[in-house]
């Protein structure tokens, strides 16, 4: 049985435990060819937005690569000493049906990454905040950085190669890419760096330069609906489209709306902005009622996401005139309140609209504002702005 069988009701494993990658067969070919080219870059930069499978697509090249460097190093050729950039043994096209990068969830490689006891693969992510694990640090600390150097600097432990994948990039602090930068400057011999990136405008220029980036594209409509039938069987058919509408192409942020219950806020935003310019504040008030219960965190984070989408959609459409996320996704009925919002203030009221109410939802994470207090803030300044 295989790991994503394993775990269909539950959710996706995690990228080094998930043997499952949709929708993005042109990067596998892409890093695959250039593999058996025998040229492999020794830094890539894999960007694209956030849940769409990056660092999925960075374990399985990982996963690719050790297998075959296990394997060269047990039939030896001629070519298997070559640098960085030298000729290596040129591995036959993988036929199975899930990718040329495909390793099965009963290989040996895949189950000691799984279990992250692969000594030739190193995985930096931002460490644990506290001890139950439920919340992570805001940053990639120097100290995980430095790891990297003496890690690429060890004898490889099968003899092939040794590889790092770094979680996301962009998650750096000014410390830590530094730190990168001086591995990425002098890399050694048969050192493979993989850095996700969700933004990587954040990252250092000279970070990106040192890197060859590989670009993800969203999901297709069709490729989200087949992983939510996979990972969210549950779901029934209008909750499944709703769903495929939400995720602009991101099957990690339509889980992650159903994991905090962005269905029913999605029901209740748009009622709400339905009404607009008409407030009911009774609504209003039942909302934030609902969101400042001590267990409601989840709720109000996917309420919070799904205003920074609506109103993102709204200002594009008052902008170009053009309904709908730049990807399509979208069902009807949001269309339908998005092209009526933009319709009721200009575009300038609404620039003003999402300064104020990003502002206020950075403050309500970073001061532990009341939450009821912000929803009605919220939808203060939403009333305000249609009413002129």
């Amino acid at each position: 049985m295989s790991v994503q069988d394993e775990t269909v009701d539950q959710g996706p494993p995690e990228a080094r435990c998930n043997d499952f990658l949709l929708g993005h067969d042109t990067a596998e070919e892409e890093l695959q060819t250039t593999f058996e080219s025998g040229r492999l870059p020794h830094a890539w930069l894999i960007t694209g937005p956030k849940g769409i499978g990056k660092a999925n697509l960075a374990y399985r090249f990982s996963r690719f690569v050790l297998k075959q460097s296990k394997q060269s190093v047990e039939s030896p050729s001629p070519a298997e000493d070559a640098g960085l950039f030298g000729d290596l043994p040129t591995v036959s096209t993988n036929e199975n049906h899930c990718g040329g990068l495909y390793v099965p969830a009963d290989d040996p490689v895949f189950k000691r990454i799984a279990a992250s006891g692969h000594t030739d693969l190193l995985g930096i992510e931002r460490a644990w905040a506290d001890d139950k694990k439920k919340r992570r640090k805001t940053a990639i600390a120097v100290d995980d950085v430095r790891q990297v150097n003496s890690f690429l600097h060890l004898t490889p432990g099968e003899g092939g190669w040794r590889v790092v994948i770094i979680d996301a990039a962009d998650e750096m602090n000014a410390s830590s890419a530094n730190a990168l930068l001086k591995v990425l400057e002098e890399p050694p011999a048969r050192a493979l760096l993989l850095l996700v990136s969700h933004s990587p405008g954040r990252l250092l220029p000279t970070i990106r330069s040192r890197c060859r980036r590989l670009s993800l594209n969203p999901l297709t409509n069709n490729h989200v609906r087949e992983l939510l039938t996979r990972f969210a069987p549950s779901l029934n058919g209008d909750e499944l489209e709703t769903l495929v509408g939400l995720s602009d192409g991101s099957i990690g942020q339509a889980l992650e709306l159903v994991e905090e219950g962005g269905l029913a806020a999605h029901e209740e935003l748009s009622e709400l902005l339905g009404d607009l310019p008409a407030l009911n504040m009774e609504k209003v008030h039942k909302l934030g009622d609902r969101l400042a219960r001590k267990d409601a965190e989840p709720a109000f984070h996917a309420t919070r996401n799904l205003l920074h989408r609506i109103l993102s959609q709204v200002i594009r459409q008052a902008a170009t005139g053009a309904s709908g996320s730049p990807n399509g996704a979208i069902d009807a009925n949001s269309d339908k309140i998005n092209t009526r919002l933009a319709s009721l203030a200009a575009l300038d009221q609404w620039l003003e609209v999402w300064e104020k109410i990003t502002r206020l939802m950075e403050r309500a994470d970073g001061a532990n504002l009341d939450r009821k207090q912000v929803i009605l803030n919220v939808f203060h300044i939403l009333g305000q702005a249609v009413a002129r």
